[in-house]
């Protein structure tokens, strides 16, 4: 089964753990305007809460690269509230995408204006 997903951060070309999605089917980028993008330090983590647009970009993937991504995105599916980050489907311009949420605190962190990290 083939799924979206759009990232923002170290899944994304060229950054540290992009060798995840090697394997996948580069489908473009999208603005998604529902995301707030915070500077978590080694890595980012978006909200969802209006802004100007996080930057992502989407791929096509199979169902054992999603779980890698839940893995390295520690989502659990039966424990969300535990979860570092929640997986939620979101509209991008290529269809709907599964999409990581942070789920802890941002306060102190600064927001990324430009929606690009």
């Amino acid at each position: 089964m083939e799924h979206l997903v759009a990232v923002y951060g170290t899944l994304k070309r060229g950054f540290y753990n992009s060798h995840l999605l090697e394997d996948s089917a580069f489908i473009g980028e999208d603005t998604l305007r529902a995301l707030t993008l915070f500077d978590l330090g080694a890595f980012p983590g978006a909200l969802l809460h209006p802004s100007a647009g996080v930057l992502v970009e989407v791929f096509s993937i199979n169902e054992h690269t999603l779980r890698q991504l839940d893995i390295l995105e520690a989502f659990v599916p039966e424990a969300p509230e535990s979860s570092l980050y929640l997986r939620q489907k979101l509209p991008t311009r290529h269809g709907l995408a599964w999409t990581y949420i942070y789920n802890g605190k941002v306060e102190p962190h600064q927001i990324i204006a430009s929606g690009i990290w």
